[in-house]
């Protein structure tokens, strides 16, 4: 039978001591780092009480089936303006389909097909997304997959957002200015009836220059502020 030698079994206990209290430091210390990091976002958040909301910016409203020379147009600003972005929070809509359910809808009957899920098309424009990546480290980022031109149920989202973290102010860039980015502007006057929304008119295009300055123009009427980002 061996016997247990005293001297090591205390030994033993002093080092696994040593080894608990130093993995207990550690611990409290990346808690520590994650209390201070989190309370001086939600300063900043407190501070910087503009939420930015990036409608629709994928490759078909840009080069794709339903792209235009005016869509290409606002890609470099629009995606400086987010690098600069100084808000608290960043929406991203993302528009998407299914071809089997898209062309007996009302829309598929109307609108060619595009942002189809899985497909090149659907994807966020390479140079807003590396822009909108580049904030994730500073500003929260949440993406809305979307199957109609507006949602409720973002809007409804956005809505908690500003009474939780007390958002004053809600700006609208993206595509199409008369189809989607108007329809997401009128749903968050509904669901934010006393926050000031902007819309960048040139940091948006429409289906066509008619109709982008028609839908400003509605905009206006509806109490959403019309401005200029550059």
């Amino acid at each position: 039978m061996t016997k247990n030698n005293p001297a090591k079994t205390v030994q033993d206990f002093i080092l696994g001591k040593r080894n608990l209290e130093d993995t207990v430091n550690k611990l409290s210390n990346q808690l520590e780092k994650l209390i201070i990091k989190e309370c001086e976002r939600a300063i900043k958040m407190k501070e910087n009480k503009t939420a930015l909301v990036v409608v629709d910016m994928q490759n078909d409203f840009i080069t794709g089936s339903l792209g235009s020379l005016e869509a290409e147009a606002i890609i470099e600003p629009a995606a400086d303006y987010i690098k600069n972005f100084q808000g608290c929070l960043i929406y991203e809509t993302r528009d998407f389909h299914k071809v089997e359910d898209y062309r007996d809808s009302v829309e598929g009957r109307r609108i060619p097909i595009h942002c189809m899920l899985d497909k090149k098309g659907y994807d966020t424009e390479e140079r807003i997304s590396d822009a909108i990546r580049g904030k994730r480290a500073k500003v929260d980022h949440y993406v809305f997959m979307k199957n109609t031109f507006g949602s409720i149920d973002f809007a409804q989202s956005v809505a908690r957002d500003v009474k939780n973290l007390e958002i004053e102010k809600i700006v609208l860039i993206g595509l199409c200015t008369d189809i989607c980015v108007i329809s997401n502007a009128l749903m968050l006057r509904a669901a934010c009836p006393n926050t000031r929304i902007v819309v960048l008119e040139d940091l948006c295009a429409g289906s066509n220059p008619e109709n982008h300055y028609a839908a400003l123009r509605v905009l206006r009427a509806n109490c959403i502020d019309v401005e200029k980002a550059f």
